[in-house]
């Protein structure tokens, strides 16, 4: 990958093929190149049954190619509190830090672990000066839904009591995820002060899925050729989803919940041939209708998943830190100015 990334432009778009466009925007070359040359490989079938292990193996594998060359950051490994069972969880922590930030990886709820997004954690920790605890959540269809939302409200809550274990105080705990995770994140930010636990400092989502119904437009013009397909989404939903599950209810789609008042300041990432690319935006166009503080960052020319192949798209990873440390900087100067002088 390194080697292909290095060529010439005109070398790589003879292998991308025609540039290609989409609601007014345009692929990204190296993108395109690497989307031409998966394209060669046959995708298998999905089944419930096979494709999960399958799925779990292929995106370690990926994550292993595109990780790059591993920020040096002190990890460890520990556990944290789950719904059912303790949750495997691990915590990188720079050397300047003061804030947390719970991250829950994505994968379609079927696929992901520590490992599949320890490049990227590392990045957050190291470039955002954030210490970042990781938590491997029970996966579907093994443990359909609600067991990831669960296990992400008691994780959450666990490392925010334990907020001092990890450098911070318990106002100074945030959350985040990508894609699946991102969907998570975002739960937890609207439902922690229903359980008792003190709402994030902020939350990251990246291209998170926030709308169960498949209603938004981008899943119908990006429904195919651009990583993430309709036929993927269609099955991650089958196995994470019980069939009698009403989709639109909150709880569910966070896009459904009646009111986001006083849910935590966002950042919210997409990309530009990302399926989930419109209910992100949308859910940060009402997270501002409800008087949010919100940071919507789109990347024109990338596809779903691009911040886990740090290899090809670093420089965006490192985008993606950094305005992630502006937003939990712009949410601390908040919460001063609201406790008032001292």
């Amino acid at each position: 990958m390194r080697r292909l990334l290095a060529l010439p432009p005109r070398i790589k778009r003879r292998i991308a093929g025609p540039a290609v466009h989409r609601d007014g925007l345009e692929l990204d070359l190296d993108t395109q190149m690497l989307l031409r040359i998966n394209s060669a490989w046959p995708r298998p079938r999905l089944d419930p049954v096979t494709s999960p292990p399958r799925m779990r193996a292929a995106a370690r594998r990926m994550a292993a190619v595109g990780a790059g060359r591993a920020r040096a950051v002190p990890v460890t490994d520990i556990t944290v509190a789950g719904a059912a069972t303790p949750l495997p969880a691990r915590v990188y922590a720079p050397a300047t830090g003061g804030a947390v930030l719970v991250w829950f990886h994505g994968g379609g709820w079927v696929a992901g672990d520590l490992d599949t997004h320890d490049a990227l954690c590392r990045t957050l920790a190291d470039r955002g000066a954030t210490t970042v605890v990781s938590v491997a959540y029970r996966l579907a269809p093994e443990h359909p839904y609600p067991a990831a939302v669960e296990d992400a409200l008691a994780a959450y809550a666990d490392i925010v009591a334990r907020a001092a274990e990890f450098g911070a105080t318990p106002d100074r705990v945030a959350v985040g995820g990508d894609s699946a995770g991102g969907y998570l994140a975002a739960l937890v930010a609207q439902q922690a002060a229903d359980r008792g636990t003190p709402g994030p400092a902020a939350q990251l989502l990246l291209y998170p899925v926030t709308d169960l119904t498949g209603a938004c437009a981008s899943r119908r013009t990006l429904a195919r050729g651009f990583d993430l397909t309709r036929v993927d989404l269609e099955f991650f939903a089958r196995c994470f989803l019980p069939p009698a599950l009403d989709r639109a209810a909150p709880g569910v789609s966070p896009l459904a919940a009646p009111s986001l008042a006083g849910v935590a300041p966002a950042l919210i990432v997409t990309a530009g041939f990302d399926p989930l690319r419109d209910e992100g935006e949308l859910y940060a166009r009402r997270l501002r209708e409800h008087g949010v503080p919100v940071t919507a960052h789109r990347f024109d020319g990338y596809t779903h998943g691009f911040a886990n192949n740090g290899l090809a798209f670093g420089p965006a990873v490192a985008t993606i830190a950094d305005l992630f440390a502006a937003t939990l900087a712009a949410a601390a100067r908040t919460q001063r100015a609201d406790a008032g002088p001292a």
